[in-house]
This record gives C-alpha cells, sequence and structure tokens, in this order.
C-alpha cells in the first residue's frame, strides 16, 4: 500500500507552506509559499540569524549613516522576505511566493511599487521573475494592482480568498494563481454554527474550492487554484487533483506516513459546474463581499493578523539593529 503524499503529488502540484528550510530540504516540494507569520516564525531560528544580520547590515550601508533606525528596518524587511525567498529556491526547482506587505492591501499604486521592488531584488541576485510569485491579499485594489503586475509580467498569487466574488475578480484580472484558504473557512464555519467538525465532503472550505476549481475549468480561466490553510490531511483527500495544494510541514509528514487508496475529486478534463459565467465591477463586488458575511470578516481578520506579524517583525529586527549598530 503507498502513502497519500506520493499519490496526491501525481495528481496535484505539493507546495510546501513554511519558511523553514529543514522542512523544505525534508519534503523536496515543487513550490513553496510563505506568508509574514511563516517568516516571523522562521526568524526565530537561530540558524537564520546570519540571513537576517546580513539584511540588516546591507540596508544600512544603503540608506547611508543619516537614516533612521525605522527606514533601515523597512528596507530589510523586504530584503530578509526576498533573501529567505533565494534559500528556498535553491531548495525547489519550481516557484517561491513572496508576499507584499498586508498594510498596503487597500493600496493599489502602493502594492504595485512593492510588488515591483521585489521582483528588483530578486533580479539583483540573479533570480528570473517567473521562479517568484508576489502574493497579494484579495482585496478589490489588490486584485487590480496584479492586473496591472500581470500584464508587465510580473505573476501573482492572490491569497486571503474566502468567496467566490473573490475568485471570479481574480480569474477575469488573469492573475496567475489563487490560495483560497480552506482551514480559516471551516474555522468561521464551526464558530458561526456551533459545529465541533465536519465531515470531509461537507467540511465548507473543501465546498469552496471545489466550486471555484469547477468554475475556472468549465469557462476556462488559466488562474491555477491552490487550496491553502488546511486544519486536517481530510480537506486535502478531497482536494485531490486541485492544481495545487500548499500544505503545512505537519500535515505533509502526516500524508506520508498514511497509507491508503488517494481518488482523485477534482477533474480539470471533465468539471462539474452548473454555474453561470459571471462579471463583476468594483460594485457588485462590494455587493457580493458584504453579503457573504464568512468571506468578508476572514479577509478583514487575515489581513490583520498577517499585518501585525509584520509589526511584530519590524520590532524584533529594530531590536536586532540596535545591538549590531553597538
Amino acid at each position: 500500500m503507498r502513502n497519500l503524499l506520493d499519490q496526491l503529488s501525481e495528481m496535484t502540484i505539493v507546495v510546501a507552506d513554511t519558511g523553514d528550510l529543514s522542512e523544505i530540504r525534508k519534503f523536496t516540494p515543487r513550490d513553496a509559499t510563505t506568508n509574514p507569520s511563516l517568516i516571523l516564525a522562521a526568524a526565530q531560528i537561530l540558524s537564520y540569524q546570519t540571513l537576517i544580520d546580513e539584511a540588516l547590515l546591507n540596508s544600512r550601508k544603503k540608506m547611508g549613516s543619516v537614516s533612521s533606525n525605522q527606514d533601515i528596518v523597512s528596507e530589510a524587511l523586504d530584503k530578509i522576505c526576498v533573501l529567505f525567498g533565494i534559500e528556498i529556491l535553491k531548495l525547489i526547482p519550481g516557484r517561491v511566493s513572496t508576499e507584499v506587505d498586508a498594510r498596503l492591501s487597500y493600496d493599489t499604486e502602493a502594492t504595485i511599487e512593492k510588488a515591483r521592488k521585489i521582483i528588483s531584488l530578486y533580479k539583483e541576485a540573479g533570480i528570473d521573475s517567473h521562479r517568484v510569485l508576489i502574493k497579494i491579499a484579495s482585496t478589490w485594489q489588490g486584485i487590480k494592482a496584479a492586473e496591472v503586475l500581470e500584464q508587465e509580467g510580473i505573476h501573482c498569487n492572490l491569497t486571503l480568498l474566502f468567496g467566490f466574488a473573490q475568485a471570479i475578480a481574480c480569474a477575469e484580472a488573469g492573475v496567475t494563481l489563487i490560495s483560497p484558504f480552506v482551514g480559516r473557512i471551516l474555522d468561521w464555519y464551526k464558530a458561526n454554527n456551533g459545529r465541533t467538525s465536519y465531515p470531509g465532503p461537507e467540511d465548507p472550505g473543501v465546498i469552496s474550492v471545489t466550486r471555484i476549481f469547477n468554475y475556472y475549468k468549465s469557462f476556462h480561466y488559466k488562474t491555477e487554484v491552490m487550496g491553502a490553510s488546511f486544519r486536517n490531511i481530510d480537506e486535502i483527500v478531497e482536494l485531490a487533483g486541485c492544481d495545487l495544494l500548499t500544505i503545512s510541514p505537519s500535515l505533509l509528514n502526516e500524508l506520508r506516513t498514511t497509507e491508503g487508496i488517494l481518488t482523485r475529486k477534482l477533474d480539470p478534463i471533465a468539471p462539474k459546474c452548473t454555474e453561470q459565467k459571471v462579471h463583476l465591477d468594483q460594485a457588485k463586488f462590494d455587493q457580493l463581499m458584504a453579503e457573504d458575511k464568512m468571506a468578508h470578516q476572514k479577509l478583514e481578520e487575515g489581513i490583520l493578523s498577517f499585518s501585525k506579524a509584520i509589526d511584530t517583525l519590524e520590532t524584533q529586527l529594530a531590536n536586532r539593529l540596535s545591538i549590531l549598530n553597538e
């Protein structure tokens, strides 16, 4: 009997959802994705302190002696995210996702400029832009930023996606990839419906991603679907066949140590879709998001959570910079 991870890898691109290089070495995924929370966690690991110090010292040199610590830290933060990305790319054959500052989620122009800067840092390091996905929150402003970036050849991963309206807008904008958050959708329904669990096929997050996948394939959108934020392997099993799935090391290990027969649940050749094709402008998008209480709340919550992680990371970087300045 074969393990579930090997079987899943034959029908879905498996992505490691971590900034921990040791875990990426262990599971050898094709792609990897990070977010501010994952970078923050990785930054606590002593062996990565060299990367952080390198970014701080280079930023201090670049900014000059007249720059404030705050400006140096801000510059270093972009560099750190890229340095982690570069190290990850040494271990995988595919792409790494690097996230735009979540605090810019409602500013289209600032998001575009930050994305261009991230790509320029990768290019300075000799990394082809096709190996990088710029992660942007799936606000209307973020989706519009991604539309511009895609036209410039900068590929985007639209994250914090919870609602069908977000998925439609992303497809219409021509983004490369979306990351619907399966587990966070489940969290919301458990908290608001008084249930402690849902069987895999009834999991609201699974149902959401299945609907999006079938809609995309039925209307031949090129945007890839990457299920994310899983709470258990049952959710993963129910989405076998999805374009990509980004999975935490703990669940990757559980899949690797679990044997059984894995059946394809999502089929791009024969999608099960009864929906009509929809076009969204901003007014319709805002209306549908306002009507979808779960998507609205989880998007706001996710942006706040990622923003706090960045704030915390900046505080730690400032403390480290003070030590280096002594």
